[in-house]
């Protein structure tokens, strides 16, 4: 679980990055996880950006994603979540 302290580090790392996935109307499907799954193994932290043709509420959406992939939410602010997840192989953030 991240403490208060790592959500504000990874935040603040989550700044300068874009959004490499979209959430449109057909919602969060088996493939978009398993998509984000690699994408978090590789980079650890990622935004999701939520359409606004989704109907679904951004914060069901990052709880399911979260659920399905393993990971953590950081943040859900307006349209754009922010999931970590540690990597096993490609370690490249050490939370403080």
């Amino acid at each position: 679980m991240l403490t208060s302290k790592d959500k504000k580090y990874l935040r603040k790392l989550s700044h300068e990055i874009q959004p490499i996935f979209q959430v449109g109307k057909s919602g969060v499907n088996e493939n978009m996880t398993t998509q984000i799954s690699e994408a978090l193994e590789k980079r650890e932290l990622i935004k999701v950006s939520v359409l606004q043709n989704n109907f679904e509420d951004n914060r069901e959406v990052a709880d399911q994603l979260a659920k399905e992939t393993g990971s953590h939410i950081v943040q859900v602010i307006g349209n754009t979540i922010i999931l970590y997840k540690e990597s096993e192989e490609n370690k490249q953030i050490h939370l403080p």
